[in-house]
């Protein structure tokens, strides 16, 4: 009797005969089969057995386990979480049908996903095009661009995220981030004063194979720029590879996309995805906590937590923003749903404004939009530069919150003393979009409503404005 064991994989030996660039009738040379059987085998009315596995790997010099394992359920993961947008509420797509759709036609459903995502790119950019027309500029600004390709992307990039994983089990095993550069890169590691750095961080200098860091950075910082390095060295493929599916009008946009995707591979190798994963839900998403246990500061592991949507794998989603005492957005991030303000500030109404005053401490809050949804977020103040005398500090605040849904699981929201969703504070996402009349922190009417004249009655707000 024969040992074989007949699999069916044709579209996965489709798609390795293309990447190879050979015809069907080129592989059955190679093989030493009839041209009319790699058709069969790849329209999967012939197993592919043992034997034949066997050619293919000597053949093409192929590991065999890459070839008998594909990615078939990250992808049913993948589309099961593009399904779940309300643009296809009405589809009835049953679990067993995806994993059917996904397993006869792999490439049909990288086709697919990658449609979703420029969609959701070019959606965004279709709200930035409409605010330039009412004259906000912010759709060529490269910042956006950026913005507008992590949020495309729900600030998630699984492949990123298995590439570091793997990278850090390697760097555990050299003993640490210093060690493995030495014996990996030959690289020797130096803490230098910051007069010698010239303005600099972090400095790669090839021809002294050494890496220089600035000696006021504090460890947490010291470690992500030590992980940063490593990124660029043996991480370039994987973090330049999510630029080609984006559109960007700008080389600057595509520079600051691939700044953020080095940092994501950073904090990746830092905090390793499957056992962060799992330290966060065990601690109940305690961002104080998390940092001690990694060795990372309260914005990197708070940033951290927004990319845990990996498929197959996700954890609660939450939303990121940090601002300045000037109300400056400069990094807003989403996995929750959030409705973040495309332009401007945020609510004045928020905590994140008010973390300033209360100096590293943490600010709960449960929010509500106008629309009824209901969110519950900390905010605390995060201080960048410093550590030594006279070293310029930037100061600004962090929020992270969640939906409604999901902050059960908070440590944050544990203990009789803690308020729940009756307590939330009406926010709106930006004045303009904003319909509460009586809010008196409005900074400008909403679009479509007439201010009313106060010849005769001031109101308490700002702007009295019309019913319709």
């Amino acid at each position: 009797m024969s040992n074989e064991h007949p699999v069916y994989m044709g579209p996965r030996l489709r798609r390795l005969r293309r990447d190879l660039g050979l015809t069907q009738a080129n592989m059955a040379t190679d093989l030493d089969i009839s041209a009319s059987y790699v058709a069969l085998l790849e329209r999967n009315q012939r197993p592919l057995t043992a034997d034949m596995l066997l050619r293919l790997a000597r053949t093409y010099r192929l590991d065999m386990a890459s070839l008998a394992s594909d990615n078939g359920a990250e992808n049913i993961a993948r589309l099961q979480a593009v399904l779940k947008d309300p643009m296809f509420a009405d589809v009835d797509m049953p679990a067993i049908e995806t994993a059917d759709v996904v397993s006869g036609f792999p490439g049909m459903t990288e086709a697919f996903l990658r449609l979703y995502t420029a969609y959701r790119e070019e959606h965004l950019a279709l709200a930035d095009r409409g605010a330039e027309a009412m004259g906000n500029a912010e759709s060529t600004d490269p910042v956006a661009e950026a913005r507008r390709f992590l949020a495309a992307r729900r600030n998630n990039f699984p492949l990123l995220d298995d590439a570091a994983e793997t990278l850090s089990a390697a760097v555990a095993e050299a003993g640490g981030l210093v060690a493995y550069l030495k014996s990996r890169h030959k690289l020797r590691v130096r803490r230098l004063p910051t007069e010698v750095m010239g303005g600099a961080t972090r400095r790669f200098d090839r021809h002294r194979d050494e890496v220089l860091l600035d000696d006021t950075l504090d460890n947490a910082s010291q470690t992500f720029q030590l992980a940063l390095q490593i990124a660029w060295l043996e991480l370039r493929g994987a973090i330049d590879q999510p630029l080609v599916a984006g559109s960007f009008s700008s080389e600057s946009g595509e520079r600051l996309a691939q700044k953020a995707l080095a940092s994501y591979a950073a904090a990746a190798i830092m905090l390793p995805y499957a056992s962060f994963a799992r330290a966060a839900e065990k601690r109940r998403y305690d961002v104080e906590a998390l940092g001690r246990q990694f060795g990372a500061s309260f914005e990197q592991t708070a940033h951290r937590l927004t990319t845990l949507q990996k498929p197959g794998d996700e954890r609660v989603p939450f939303f990121f923003i940090r601002v300045d005492p000037a109300g400056n957005v400069s990094k807003r991030l989403d996995g929750a749903g959030f409705p973040f303000a495309r332009h401007g500030g945020a609510c004045p109404l928020w905590s994140v404004h008010q973390a300033f005053r209360r100096p590293r401490e943490i600010v709960t809050q449960w929010i509500e939009l106008p629309d009824g949804q209901r969110f519950f977020s900390i905010a605390r103040s995060v201080t960048a530069g410093g550590g030594a005398w006279g070293a310029p500090r930037v100061e600004r605040a962090i929020a992270l919150g969640c939906a409604a849904d999901h902050a059960g699981k908070l440590v944050y929201t544990q203990g009789a003393a803690s308020p729940g969703p009756d307590s939330a504070t009406p926010i709106g996402v930006t004045c303009h979009l904003c319909h509460r009349a009586r809010c008196t922190a409005r900074s400008a009417p909403p679009i479509g409503r007439t201010v009313l004249p106060d010849d005769f009655r001031r109101a308490s707000a700002p702007f009295g404005f019309s019913d319709i």
